[in-house]
């Protein structure tokens, strides 16, 4: 569940102090009235009595003055012991929020394909062309109906056998990952979301991730994970951040129904709580994602500035941004977003434009923009920024990840 602080109560508000003109002005007319009345309804012979007519006259009205100022001072420090009430829990409440709000996770490994990945070739090659602005996007033949549309497809395989190039693509991915999970114990729990987006029936993917997950030779049983994209992740963060637990995250699109402006990706990633996993040394950190409410620009505005402030971090000091998954007509939003937080110096520049260049990912959208820019960071670049799509909605996420701090 997103951690709102906006939603936190305001602070209490102070009582005025009392206006002390008023006071002396109620003193002088008490005193009057005093008086005043001793000499409309006293005794005819208290006149004679001089001191008990100014006991009388005066000092009951400015025995009652005094019970009233006493009574509006208990008041008035009683509002404020109240008011001190409120904002010291509440600052409670708002420490323990932002606490929650700036958990992350250590992103431990990487792997991802696409179709500027050719068989055999590094990571590197990859997101060098994707950070050069190499266009894969193009008009071929889909892998279902062999009709021409315009789209990227992972490269390698046939049109012939789909689940076998399915299968050999999971089997790379788990390939990638497999080394680092070989240090940890067979039995360190090891958490799956799994996401797949593709036009074979699901009983024919399932069992193609079945063969390839038995010929990883990965020991760790796993155990599914419920939800899906950044939500999976922000509910990771909020009710699992004790768990020893590592969270695997496998989102594959390959041959989608309807291939116009799609991309074929595979991501692999390797979660771990800061808390609890010391055993390997992370790559990079990804903080809480923040999701716009609403699909507008300030709201859009709003989830940036909360996504950099978990970190914290200096807007300046995002030296890459990337956008994924999202529709042309929030093209500006982003730019009115940019212009607002001044994170890029040249935002046409540095923000790379993984639907244009590969077309939309789908629900493997934010997870292959996490494993571009931690390769990225692990190449000795600063902090990254995200702007990813939600599949199925029109609300997008932003997202930073940082460098592991050098001792």
């Amino acid at each position: 569940m997103p951690v709102r602080l906006d939603k936190i109560p305001p602070l209490a508000p102070r009582p005025a102090r009392p206006r002390i003109w008023l006071w002396l002005g109620l003193l002088l007319a008490g005193l009057l009235l005093g008086v005043g009345g001793t000499l409309l309804f006293g005794d005819q012979t208290l006149p004679q009595k001089p001191d008990e007519f100014w006991r009388l006259a005066l000092g009951v009205p400015f025995l009652g003055w005094c019970v009233l100022g006493f009574g509006r001072m208990l008041f008035h420090i009683g509002q404020h012991a109240a008011a001190d009430g409120w904002d010291e829990a509440r600052e409670e409440v708002l420490i323990r929020k932002i606490r929650q709000g700036r958990r992350s996770q250590q992103v431990l490994g990487v792997s991802w394909y696409t179709a500027l990945r050719a068989p055999g070739e590094q990571p590197a090659s990859q997101l060098e062309a994707l950070l050069s602005a190499t266009k894969a996007l193009k008009a071929q033949p889909s892998r279902l109906d062999l009709t021409t549309s315009g789209h990227s497809r992972l490269s390698g395989g046939t049109d012939a056998d789909l689940k076998r190039t399915l299968q050999r693509t999971l089997a790379s991915v788990l390939a990638d990952l497999a080394p680092t999970l070989a240090r940890l114990p067979d039995d360190a729990p090891l958490a799956l979301l799994l996401e797949l987006d593709s036009g074979l029936s699901e009983d024919q993917w399932r069992q193609m991730w079945q063969k390839a997950w038995r010929g990883s030779g990965i020991r760790q049983p796993i155990l599914p994970v419920e939800g899906s994209g950044l939500a999976a992740l922000d509910q990771w963060l909020d009710q699992r951040i004790d768990d020893q637990a590592l969270l695997m995250v496998m989102a594959v699109r390959f041959a989608p129904e309807q291939p116009e402006g799609t991309a074929e990706v595979a991501v692999g990633l390797l979660f771990g709580n800061r808390l609890t996993q010391t055993s390997l040394t992370p790559v990079a950190y990804l903080h809480r994602p923040e999701k716009e409410r609403t699909s507008t620009s300030d709201d859009l505005l709003y989830a940036t500035r909360q996504a950099l402030d978990w970190v914290p971090l200096d807007a300046k000091s995002i030296e890459q941004a990337w956008r994924v998954g999202i529709d042309a007509q929030r093209e500006a939003a982003i730019a009115t977003v940019l212009s607002e937080v001044p994170m890029l110096a040249t935002p046409k520049q540095e923000l790379c434009n993984m639907d244009t260049l590969l077309g939309q990912p789908g629900k493997a959208s934010p997870w292959l923009a996490i494993a571009a820019a931690t390769q990225t960071i692990e190449g000795g670049a600063g902090g990254q920024f995200i702007f990813s799509g939600d599949a199925g909605t029109a609300s997008l996420w932003s997202t930073v990840l940082t460098p592991v701090p050098t001792l």
